[in-house]
């Protein structure tokens, strides 16, 4: 890989579980990916701290039509709505590494089963804990794809998932304007699950498979643990069809990890479209201790992380 003289973020190598890895740093956070694979982000810490805020799972996968996948953990670009023959492509081979000018470009194979061609651009802010995730499915096969962009980010067990919901308004509307959407395995007995009125939370505690969604118009989801705070920003189209019953963020609980999800809407790709899904990241500090704990957290208003995060 050549990098040009402008080039700001120079990644270093690094390595993950026996597979090489590229990192970029700005003196605030660090974000790392797979170099030969994915395309996956797989690192994401704060300036001088070992301790990673993505979930590390390389010990997960399973077979597939086309081969073994490997889970790994971090954060991963799949497509909407799930069909185990098209999300689930293995990716361990084959990822193209270009450079930005302030970061860089992730792309992966041409996948068998629908021609599409996965990419994900990270840019890396100069000084501040932010970075954008720019993902992308491009159409390179022969016909048409209906499909929605959707990016998936595993985090560790002991913290807090949190999705805005709308808030009831005043007034008598005959239409509903809010959806809670529940996987054929989700209990709303589960205790983990916490519903409010403009707040989905989820403890991430070991447990069985849980897992909801909802349209968030607010355009953030989020994830607290251990006084760090992932914040992920996107444009919201509220107006457009998204897949499951209309979610466009979702979050899933199993006994290793917890997943933040968000969907972009449904698109129909003629050969040589794409459809792009854009995400802005902020490590943010949160108070630790009775600020932080989920009686206060569900008894507040939270319509911005902004407001209650350092």
């Amino acid at each position: 890989m050549i990098l040009p003289d402008e080039t700001v973020a120079r990644p270093t190598p690094g390595d993950f579980h026996g597979r090489p890895t590229l990192r970029l740093a700005n003196g605030a956070i660090a974000v790392e990916m797979l170099a030969r694979a994915g395309p996956r982000i797989v690192g994401l810490r704060r300036d001088g701290s070992p301790v990673n805020l993505l979930a590390e799972t390389p010990d997960l996968g399973w077979d597939t039509a086309f081969g073994r996948y490997e889970l790994l953990g971090g954060h991963r670009l799949w497509v909407a709505p799930e069909d185990s023959a098209r999300a689930a492509i293995p990716d361990s081979q084959g990822l193209a590494v270009d450079p930005l000018v302030d970061g860089l470009r992730l792309t992966g194979i041409v996948e068998p089963a629908t021609g599409c061609v996965r990419s994900i651009e990270v840019r890396l802010d100069p000084v501040r804990p932010t970075l954008s995730v720019l993902h992308l499915v491009h159409n390179s096969g022969s016909r048409s794809v209906e499909l929605a962009p959707w990016a998936i980010t595993q985090l560790p067990l002991g913290g807090l998932a949190l999705l805005p919901l709308r808030r009831a308004v005043a007034g008598h509307e005959t239409r509903p304007n809010r959806t809670l959407v529940l996987w054929p395995y989700s209990s709303l007995d589960d205790p983990r699950l916490h519903v409010r009125d403009g707040l989905i939370a989820m403890d991430a505690t070991a447990g069985g498979d849980l897992k909801v969604g909802c349209l968030a118009d607010m355009g953030w989801v989020a994830y607290v643990r251990d006084g760090t705070a992932l914040v992920r920003r996107f444009r919201p189209a509220p107006a457009e069809a998204h897949p499951d019953l209309g979610c466009n963020v979702e979050t899933f609980c199993g006994s290793r990890y917890i997943e933040l999800e968000v969907l972009g809407p449904m698109r129909v790709l003629p050969p040589g479209a794409t459809a792009t899904l854009i995400e802005r990241w902020e490590v943010r500090a949160v108070p630790i201790g009775d600020a932080m704990t989920l009686r206060n957290v569900l008894s507040r208003p939270i319509d911005d992380p902004a407001t209650w995060m350092v």
